[in-house]
């Protein structure tokens, strides 16, 4: 299942450099991510990329119950016992410099398959759906995480001039490094937390936009290294910060127009845009265990952090859960949607599987656009009483649990392993100190 962005289709001769061979200490890396958000791989020699490609790389079922920490969390249909593929397509191999090439790999069983724990193939299944009822969707991500080892406190202005000059040299490196790899990014500032930096990328097709995100995460993660720092995408890297979100926008297109604007209805909306916000809105509560579902993810998802904690949309309101993006002059991607609730411990194929099976929900049960909050509800002075989206480990569980949205889209098999996976996680990390947590998990999304 290859996401096929004609930018970055190439054959051998262009994967491996002018004369079409490889050296000998060249390698390809295939990773998927796991129901903790964090990637796992395989490495192959550039010499074996066929072999990479037709037969796969050999993973035990119980890849898909790993946990943050490395502990498995086996449930009788994973175990130990049987055998999985990686397997990659050569039009997504991306060049990382150096010599390392990767490329994202589906997860499949030993014909060729996808296996029903594939989040990748989970995605593709949600995609289709939409295009089922005509309409097709664009996702940009952005990701947000803090450099380690870098100014002090005293240095570091929020969005500040100071901040991105004074990291000039990895800010090079990264681009310099997306430019090799075909990654577009749009850009790239200083954000409120202590050495926080966040990334955006231009929207593409769902699977690719994924496959851009985790691409992204190695190029920081690679940039950083090569610079002496060390880069932390955890939703609460230090405690007591801001902490890392890794929103989503999204636009949707139906029969070649757009459906967030052009329409009558409040801010250009058409009857199909209402719809798309509605489902999202009714849907989210289910889906918290799945965008912001780690132990450290209910730290920053709460008022007052911009993390959309509120069960709400609103123009340009960033403490709503939906914050409408209009279709202006400033806007040269066209009107979106920004879905906040979502951080980096959330497997991105899994989070956006989620969103794109609530609006198509929404489509298709042509749901009314419910009351806009135009107010921020995190102020006790505004007269607006707006739902906080679940973050308590029990009440996330037993709404994901009850969603047969989330059942429909996941699957018995994902969705038994996922709740496990998230089961074990609550109950290892939730009753030890916020600091002894943090430091624990602060580079288990780094790749």
């Amino acid at each position: 299942m290859g996401s096929h962005p004609e930018s970055f289709v190439r054959d051998e001769s262009v994967i491996g450099g002018d004369d079409g061979g490889f050296g000998p200490t060249d390698r390809i890396v295939g990773s998927v991510v796991d129901l903790a958000g964090v990637a796992r791989a395989k490495v192959f020699p550039m010499s074996r990329l066929d072999s990479f490609i037709e037969s796969g790389a050999g993973a035990s079922p119980s890849w898909s119950v790993y946990c943050v920490d490395n502990h498995t969390a086996l449930i009788p249909a994973l175990t130990v016992v049987g055998d999985l593929r990686l397997r990659i397509h050569r039009e997504d191999v991306r060049n990382l410099g150096g010599g390392t090439f990767w490329a994202p790999a589906c997860l499949t069983e030993q014909d060729g398959t996808p296996s029903s724990t594939c989040t990748r193939t989970a995605l593709q299944r949600a995609t289709d759906r939409l295009s089922a009822v005509g309409v097709s969707a664009r996702i940009g991500h952005e990701i947000e995480f803090n450099l380690f080892d870098a100014t002090s406190p005293e240095e570091w202005m929020s969005y500040g001039l100071n901040a991105v000059l004074a990291q000039e040299e990895f800010i090079e490196t990264l681009l310099a490094s997306a430019s090799v790899a075909g990654l577009s990014i749009d850009q790239i500032h200083a954000e409120g937390g202590l050495n926080q930096f966040e990334v955006s990328l231009a929207p593409a097709d769902p699977i690719s936009a994924a496959d851009n995100l985790v691409l992204t995460r190695v190029l920081i993660s690679r940039a950083a290294r090569e610079r002496g720092l060390r880069a932390s995408f955890a939703p609460m890297a230090i405690a007591g910060d801001f902490g890392n979100g890794a929103h989503q926008h999204l636009s949707f297109v139906r029969e070649g127009l757009p459906i967030l604007s052009g329409g009558s209805g409040l801010h250009g909306l058409t009857p199909y845009g209402e719809a798309a916000i509605a489902g999202l809105v009714r849907a989210l509560p289910q889906f918290v265990a799945v965008l912001a579902g780690s132990a450290l993810s209910h730290l920053r998802l709460g008022p007052g952090m911009w993390a959309g904690a509120f069960r709400c949309w609103g123009l340009e309101n960033r403490e709503a859960a939906v914050r409408m993006c209009a279709d202006t002059t400033g806007n040269p991607h066209g009107a979106n949607l920004e879905v906040k609730p979502i951080d980096s411990s959330a497997n991105p194929y899994l989070s956006s599987a989620a969103i794109l099976g609530a609006v198509h929900a929404g489509i298709v049960d042509q749901l009314p656009l419910p009351n806009e909050v135009s107010v921020n509800p995190a102020d006790p002075d505004e007269e607006v009483s707006v739902e906080l989206l679940p973050t308590a480990p029990s009440e996330m569980l037993a709404e994901l649990r009850s969603s047969a949205l989330a059942q429909d889209l996941f699957g018995s098999l994902l969705m038994e392993a996922l709740l496990t996976v998230k089961g074990y996680e609550y109950s290892e990390y939730r009753d030890k100190p916020v600091e002894e947590v943090t430091r624990q998990l602060r580079y288990a999304w780094t790749c």
